[in-house]
């Protein structure tokens, strides 16, 4: 029990201890030189911005994460199958492959007014765009890992004549696994990402906003507290998706590695 504990206090204490610092010396440089508020607010109003806004930015919180939450799961879904059909054809694979780079690199700027034409704006259209963003990374991790096969593996199921079926489940998706993990983890990142940057530009229109409406509100209104405020809250969002896949992920390759 205290060696689990002194561990906690290990991996814990180095962050926590230089984000007081950060604090204290933020709170000393609003103070002492004595910067105007719509600038750079105090540690202090940022904490009474978030209390006197804190059912808005909770409402916020669960409507971000929850369009973080489904664009991830569906990318994770979408790219699993995606690199499925990558690794059994390299026509499909050199034809479709470009179209995958698309979705990364294409500004979202660019193609907002489409989606917003095709789906309109609010909570749909975020999560589509949290999809697209976060897609990328699932297929190009999952693709090298099926096609990452130790040469003798398949030349091994070649001898005992296995179809490509018995070599598809029984041997590429499984040396997938810790590339798909190590996709997923960079996916649910870019998933959060994709949900508030698609908040900027397709998420109005209807009643409940999440954390890019008021961070865009806040910036427009120059009320930097309540910017600060939503910020960190997304920052706070972001470092529990990744604790949250980070476990996950352990679990996963813990059982992988026994089998």
């Amino acid at each position: 029990m205290r060696s689990t504990l002194w561990k906690g206090v290990q991996w814990l204490g180095p962050p926590l201890g230089l984000f007081i610092v950060v604090l204290i010396v933020w709170q000393l440089t609003t103070s002492l030189f004595h910067v105007p508020t719509y600038l750079f607010p105090s540690p202090w109003m940022v904490f009474q911005a978030a209390q006197e806004k804190r059912q808005d930015l909770l409402q916020a919180l669960w409507i971000t994460g929850s369009a973080a939450s489904l664009g991830f799961l569906s990318s994770l879904c979408a790219g699993f199958v995606i690199s499925l059909a990558f690794s059994q054809s390299p026509l499909i694979r050199r034809s479709c492959y470009p179209y995958a780079i698309f979705l990364q690199t294409v500004p979202i700027v660019a193609i907002a007014p489409l989606i917003i034409n095709w789906f309109g704006f609010g909570f749909r259209s975020v999560v589509i765009v949290s999809f697209m963003i976060g897609l990328f990374p699932i297929i190009t991790n999952t693709t090298t890992g099926m096609l990452a096969v130790d040469r003798r593996f398949l030349e091994l199921f070649e001898i005992y004549n296995a179809s490509r079926w018995h070599l598809l489940w029984k041997l590429r998706v499984p040396n997938c696994v810790p590339f798909l993990v190590a996709g997923a983890k960079t996916s649910s990142g870019l998933s959060v990402i994709g949900a508030i940057v698609g908040e900027f530009f397709v998420g109005f229109g209807s009643d409940s906003h999440g954390l890019g409406y008021y961070i865009m509100l806040s910036s427009g209104q120059l009320k930097t507290d309540v910017l600060f405020a939503a910020v960190l809250t997304c920052t706070l969002l972001g470092l529990s998706v990744f604790v949250l896949i980070n476990l996950v992920s352990q679990l996963v390759l813990q059982r992988w590695n026994t089998q």
